[in-house]
C-alpha cells in the first residue's frame, strides 16, 4: 500500500496557510486536533493528500474503527494522517494537516509530510500542540507562541523557541517544516491538568483566537463560544461537588491572578478588544 492522492489538488492554491496538529501526547483534551477538524468541517475541507497507515502506525495502539455510512455499509477506517484543503471567505486557502502520533518510522513519515506540504506551495505553517498545566478554567487558557526563526520572532513579537527535552511528532514536523524554508510558528495551549479529559473546547477556542491574531484572519468559530462555556460551567459544578478541588482551583486563581496583574492595564485590554473588532467587522 502507498501514499495516496485523493483527487484533490494541493497545486494552484492562492496563498495557502498550513495548520498541523496531531492527537495523542501533543494534544492535551484534544485542543488541538479539534481545532484543526473544526476547520475542516466548517470551510468543507477536501481530502487530498494521505499517508499509509501500514507504515507508520501500530494498530494495536492506534485500532481501526468500523462505522456505517450513509449508503447503510459498513467500513474500516484505519488510523492515518491526511491533507485536506478548504477555502476560506476571504479567498485564502487553508492546508489542514491531522491525525495521530505515528508508532513507527518518524523520520520517514515526516519527509513524505513534508513534501506533500511543500507541493503546495505554502509560506506559512501554524503548528498547534496543547499540554496540560497549573492553571485554573476559570480564567482565559493562556496560548504560548513561540517560532525557532529568529527574524519571525522579532517580526511579530513572539517568544523565540529554546526548549530542549523530548518532543512528539509535532516538534519534529515543525522543525522539518521550518528547514524546509516555511515560517512556522508554533501554538501551545495550556490545558488545566484536572480536567484533562476531552474535549476541552475553550482550549480550542483560545488556539484559533490565536490564530486569529497573528495572521489578522476572521475565522468562523460557530458555537464554540458557547461550547466553552458550557464546559467552563460543568467543570464548576463538578469543583463545587469537592472542597479539596474548589480549594485547589482558588489557590490557582490567585497565582493567575497576580502574575498578570501588570499585564492587565487598561491600555492592553482596550488594544485586545481592538484587535477583536477589526477582525469581527462592523457587525461584532
Amino acid at each position: 500500500m502507498a501514499d495516496e492522492w485523493s483527487g484533490g489538488d494541493l497545486r494552484n492554491l492562492t496563498d495557502p496557510l498550513v495548520v498541523v496538529a496531531f492527537g495523542g501526547w501533543n494534544d492535551a483534551g484534544s485542543s488541538a486536533s479539534q481545532a484543526v477538524e473544526h476547520l475542516a468541517e466548517t470551510y468543507d475541507a477536501r481530502p487530498a493528500f494521505s499517508l499509509d497507515p501500514d507504515d507508520y502506525y501500530d494498530f494495536q495502539v492506534s485500532r481501526p474503527k468500523v462505522r456505517s455510512t450513509e449508503d447503510g455499509d459498513r467500513e474500516i477506517v484505519w488510523p492515518t494522517t491526511e491533507l485536506r484543503v478548504a477555502r476560506l471567505p476571504q479567498g485564502r486557502d487553508l492546508v489542514l494537516v491531522s491525525g495521530l502520533e505515528p508508532n513507527f518510522h518518524w523520520r520517514r513519515f515526516t519527509t513524505a509530510l513534508v513534501s506533500a506540504v511543500r507541493s503546495t506551495g505554502a509560506r506559512q505553517a501554524m503548528v498547534l500542540g496543547a499540554l496540560l498545566a497549573d492553571h485554573p478554567h476559570t480564567r482565559p487558557i493562556p496560548v504560548t507562541a513561540t517560532s525557532a526563526n529568529p527574524d519571525l520572532a522579532r517580526r511579530h513579537g513572539l517568544t523565540e523557541s529554546t526548549y530542549e527535552g523530548p518532543t512528539g511528532i509535532v516538534g519534529v514536523v515543525g522543525d522539518a517544516l521550518d528547514r524546509a524554508g516555511l515560517e512556522v510558528v508554533s501554538l501551545w495551549a495550556s490545558i488545566p491538568h484536572y480536567v484533562s479529559h476531552s474535549p476541552c473546547p475553550k482550549g480550542t477556542l483560545a488556539l484559533l483566537a490565536r490564530v486569529e491574531d497573528l495572521l489578522d484572519l476572521t475565522l468562523d468559530v460557530g458555537d464554540l463560544p458557547e461550547l466553552a462555556r458550557a464546559w467552563e460551567r460543568g467543570v464548576d459544578e463538578l469543583a463545587a461537588e469537592d472542597a479539596e478541588v474548589a480549594e485547589y482551583v482558588s489557590s490557582l486563581e490567585h497565582q493567575r491572578d497576580a502574575t498578570e496583574l501588570p499585564e492587565a492595564s487598561g491600555d492592553a485590554i482596550a488594544a485586545e478588544f481592538e484587535r477583536y473588532l477589526r477582525r469581527r467587522g462592523p457587525n461584532a
